[in-house]
């Protein structure tokens, strides 16, 4: 069962992530102020600042795979413009600073069960890092006397996060730990075989993305899906809590602050042309749980759902009750203290579909892709005859037309505003049915494959940033 964090106080919180940074990102420390924080306090930090994370990156990401599209015409973000993501790259780099701390003490005092779950942490931060922006400072990047850290391979840097993650799952499993997380811990609450799924699941993901190398192993990562989640009640996600703006669920946050006219959280056409019928002729009951139709009865679109094209903006429409957007009360915006996914179940068996599928399993990767069908639309609370429904429909269940188009598809709902699309979307190259370069594309038509280094980098490590575009790759992008 998940941590309740409800009676966590807010003041706490801010206290503990004022004390919580990284020696890459430190400018003073005064001796007379101790910015050290004990190992529960770096616990319920790092817990919260990791699900922070992962809507951070899918803020942006979630434009790159036109899950978002801006209400505006040629918004920055939308079309690929070349935008300094330094508060993203910030959080990112506080975070694993925070946990290396953790590790450290962890070691010092003999709690294996604090690390295992630090290096789960350290291991899924440091892949959101490296898959946003490729090459980083990593060796040299927690050393307080290294002023300009040099840049580690994102290869290298993989090798780290897949050593993190075998190394988490034999410390989570020590019989013997001087301390172990509990009410600290903000996702699991102290449930170490809830982080041993997790690591395991986690580590199917990472393996998954060698999918285009000649390395790719899809045997180990079938292994690792065995060892993983079970259901959706295992599902890697925390919970927030409702005392002020800042501890809200930060997808409710976004559709709050669009009812209120401050616009954010439109849907694209791509994906709400894919629920909606109009791309594979067949309606996807999930889109009722994750926006509203027109409302607007004057419309000529009333009770449709009408999406909004990357980079061309919404026209002539009214700010509110035309397009579709991420709405308060849908699955993803609930309520304020609703959890936010890092990865899920449903997540796990298309992966375990993909691999099955590469390993010359049909028959299980057939079996997986319905089970990731069914588990999303149950999570999602569709009712069983709707989801029955859908699943006999011939475009999605005929196993003659079964492959890793029709995987592909369905991961990109499952995953929707999650981090992972971005680098599903890479390692497909993009080629969801009818997906298209945003219009007034800052690439030329070319698609993104990585972010810009921010500013800071550029203006304090300029002679270690590696020259490279955002149509350049992350090493497991091949072409």
């Amino acid at each position: 069962m998940k941590q309740s964090i409800k009676l966590l106080s807010v003041f706490v919180l801010t206290t503990l992530m004022a004390l919580g940074c990284s020696d890459y990102l430190d400018i003073n420390e005064d001796p007379n102020n101790p910015t050290s924080a004990p190992i529960e306090g770096l616990m319920y930090q790092t817990t919260f600042e990791t699900t922070r994370n992962t809507q951070r990156v899918g803020s942006t990401t979630s434009f790159f795979v036109q899950h978002f599209a801006s209400p505006n015409t040629a918004t920055s973000t939308d079309i690929h413009e070349p935008v300094s993501y330094g508060g993203t790259w910030s959080n990112l780099y506080f975070n694993i600073g925070d946990l290396v701390t953790l590790i450290g003490q962890a070691d010092e005092i003999g709690a294996p069960h604090y690390s295992g779950v630090a290096k789960v942490l350290k291991a899924y931060n440091l892949s959101l890092l490296v898959n946003m922006f490729g090459d980083v400072p990593y060796s040299e990047a927690f050393n307080s006397e290294t002023l300009q850290p040099a840049y580690d391979s994102s290869e290298s840097i993989y090798n780290v996060i897949l050593q993190d993650i075998n190394d988490a799952i034999t410390e989570l499993g020590a019989a013997e730990s001087a301390a172990s997380p509990a009410g600290d811990d903000m996702i699991f609450g102290g449930d170490l075989a809830a982080w041993t799924r997790t690591a395991y699941s986690l580590q199917a993901r990472f393996l998954n993305h060698y999918s285009k190398l000649g390395n790719y192993d899809p045997g180990a990562v079938l292994d690792a899906v065995d060892n993983g989640f079970t259901s959706n009640d295992d599902d890697f996600e925390m919970g927030f809590f409702d005392e002020s703006n800042a501890s809200n669920n930060p997808w409710y946050r976004v559709a709050v602050n669009n009812a209120g006219l401050l616009l954010g959280g439109w849907l694209s056409e791509q994906t709400v042309n894919q629920l909606n019928g109009d791309t594979y002729g067949v309606f996807d009951p999930r889109i009722e749980f994750i926006t509203e139709p027109v409302s607007d009865e004057d419309d000529p679109r009333f009770g449709e759902y009408v999406g909004t094209r990357n980079g061309a903006g919404r026209g002539d429409d009214p700010e509110q009750g035309v397009r579709a957007v991420l709405a308060v009360g849908s699955y993803y915006a609930s309520g304020p203290t609703d959890p936010l996914e890092n990865m899920t179940y449903a997540e796990l068996k298309f992966i375990e579909a993909e691999a099955a599928l590469a390993d010359n399993q049909p028959v299980r990767a057939y079996e997986a892709y319905e089970e990731g069908i069914r588990s999303h639309m149950e999570k999602l609370g569709v009712d069983q005859a709707a989801i029955d429904d859908y699943w006999n429909e011939p475009e999605v269940s005929d196993v003659t037309q079964f492959g890793i188009d029709k995987i592909m598809k369905e991961k990109y709902i499952a995953t929707f505003l999650n981090p992972e699309t971005w680098n599903d979307a890479r390692r497909y190259d993009y080629q969801y049915a009818d997906f298209e370069a945003p219009v007034n594309s800052a690439l030329g038509g070319e698609m993104i494959r990585l972010v810009r280094y921010p500013d800071s980098e550029l203006q304090r490590n300029e002679a270690n940033v590696p020259n490279r575009s955002m149509t350049d790759r992350v090493f497991w992008d091949a072409q």
